[in-house]
């Protein structure tokens, strides 16, 4: 794509129509190459929500799908936390001293009982939804008397903001201000997909968000131990499109099998600033993935330092599995196993208004995507 003396940052650049067609014809060449070679069709992950949102409303799926197989992976961060996590954070609105304090996707994830801290908050719980990290520092300033416990849920984009949050009241002595830590970082989750061979994968998508936090080194594993084809995109529709095209060149060709499509965001080392206070605050550990169980090294809890600010040891909220909602297919869609519209319950039982699943739920989650941008397939 010719981009001499144009701002890479314009919106209208990534989303020319004519280009989309150029690169689409070019993919659909280079994946009848490969179906010669192999006898199937390619298929690609998007390990990123936000990529699952942008495919449908740009009608990707819907211009290279029918010789591209476009699966969407454990990218959203509220649809692979566990019903186990769930219950856990429900489970602080039995404490009268705590505010529970969350982002908005959070609100309608079901808990194991059926209810939801939407349900809490309607039957005079205290739940707040906040914007940011640091919007909790402020409700604990104004609520001394309470606790206030914030659902963090996030990959390695949101942990750097609510790492600078807890440093923050560690500085200013603010003691009552807790987080409930349910991270999940994205490469440990390559790696057990890949170990597993659970999904049938020729190529991934990878996220640009996190990728401008942990930078492209981060993923050298997947060249040097996996050699499976991989690019980090942009989330505008021809960002999308090249990675795809850059996958079937890396699969046809065999000389490549790394690229960073999203060079205007994305530095090799990431951004070190983010990387060092997520450090300072937190240490790798073990965590539950939804439909998957425990992943090695691949959340992060407190680091001894901030380790007071942890809502779990605080209350006393161990962890105890939970099953899956009954008919949700959400666990097996997130491993690429099946897709929205094979759930029996998707746009029936299962709509965005009255969500049994997740991945209805959360904005970045793929039934959400498909049900409102009405994919099919």
């Amino acid at each position: 794509m010719k981009t001499k003396n144009k701002n890479l940052f314009s919106p209208s650049l990534w989303s020319d129509k004519d280009i989309a067609i150029k690169i689409s014809k070019e993919i659909k060449n280079k994946a009848e190459m490969f179906f010669k070679k192999t006898g199937k069709k390619p298929s690609m992950m998007e390990v990123c929500g936000t990529h699952t949102m942008a495919i449908a409303r740009s009608g990707i799926r819907q211009l290279i799908g029918d010789y591209v197989n476009l699966i969407s992976g454990p990218g959203c961060p509220v649809c692979v936390t566990s019903q186990g996590d769930i219950d856990r954070i429900i489970e602080f609105s039995k404490f009268n001293d705590v505010i529970i304090a969350t982002f908005g996707d959070m609100m309608k994830v079901k808990g194991s009982e059926g209810y939801d801290l939407n349900d809490i908050r309607i039957k005079g719980g205290d739940v707040r939804i906040v914007y940011s990290p640091m919007d909790c520092l402020e409700l604990a300033r104004e609520n001394r008397g309470k606790n206030i416990v914030f659902v963090g849920v996030g990959f390695e984009t949101t942990a750097p903001t609510i790492a600078a949050a807890v440093k923050k009241a560690y500085e200013d002595k603010i003691n009552n201000f807790f987080v409930a830590p349910l991270f999940k970082l994205v490469p440990p989750a390559l790696r057990f997909l890949l170990d597993s061979k659970i999904s049938k994968i020729d190529g991934f998508i990878l996220p640009g968000h996190v990728s401008v936090i942990i930078g492209s080194k981060a993923y050298d594993f997947l060249k040097e131990e996996y050699k499976i084809p991989s690019v980090i995109a942009g989330f505008e529709p021809l960002d999308i499109l090249r990675a795809a095209d850059m996958i079937l060149s890396y699969l046809i060709e065999g000389k490549e099998v790394f690229g960073v499509e999203y060079e205007r965001a994305v530095k090799s080392e990431g951004n070190r600033v983010a990387l060092d206070i997520m450090n300072e605050v937190f240490k790798v550990s073990d965590a539950y993935w939804r439909a998957i169980g425990v992943i090695k090294k691949s959340g992060y809890s407190f680091s001894d330092k901030f380790e007071k600010f942890d809502a779990f040891k605080k209350y006393g909220i161990s962890y105890r599995e939970k099953a899956e909602p009954k008919g949700c297919l959400c666990g097996r869609i997130l491993l690429g196993l099946s897709k929205p519209s094979d759930c029996p319950l998707f746009g029936k039982k299962c709509v965005p208004e009255d969500a049994i699943g997740p991945c209805m739920v959360s904005s970045e989650g793929a039934c959400a995507a498909w049900y409102k941008y009405g994919v099919k397939k």
